[in-house]
């Protein structure tokens, strides 16, 4: 006679809740993603600030170089600039800083702090009828934003 495998029995078992390796199982998966989902919102949390020092550096070092733009080459030079210093029919540059705060070259090795943390300085270099002006901001965080242009002489 042969024995047969696929008997039923009249009684039938359901499995009612979790076991437990199901539920340990589950708890080192949701741990896992948990852990990976706080490490985001830390390192986010920890530099949520940086966009804004950014911008105010930014901010900060156009301001400064847009006030030394709207200044006079020289203070030789005239008002409406014509004719311009070193010309021949102009009177000669003196590209030197004073403390008349007139011109593009008096703002040469100043240096301010606008806002706590924030460093501003200003350099200016004369060349060919050409000065470059370079202005520098050093932020909290490490963050430096340098702004470069030239102001001619014409």
């Amino acid at each position: 006679m042969r024995a047969n495998f696929f008997k039923f029995s009249a009684h039938k078992y359901f499995q009612k809740g979790v076991s437990l390796i199901e539920m340990i199982v589950f708890i080192i998966v949701v741990g896992i993603a948990s852990s990976a989902l706080f490490a985001t919102y830390n390192y986010s949390l920890m530099h949520n600030t940086d966009p804004l020092i950014q911008v105010r550096a930014l901010e900060l070092a156009q301001a400064k170089l847009d006030e030394v733009l709207a200044l006079k080459y020289d203070a030789n030079t005239p008002t409406g600039g014509i004719p311009a210093c070193d010309t021949p029919s102009g009177v000669a540059c003196n590209n030197s800083p004073d403390s008349t705060v007139n011109d593009v070259d008096d703002f040469h090795g100043t240096s301010d702090t606008p806002y706590t943390g924030f460093t501003r300085s200003v350099t200016v270099v004369a060349a060919n009828d050409l000065k470059l002006i370079t202005v520098s901001v050093a932020a909290p965080k490490g963050f430096s934003v340098t702004l470069a242009a030239y102001k001619a002489n014409f």
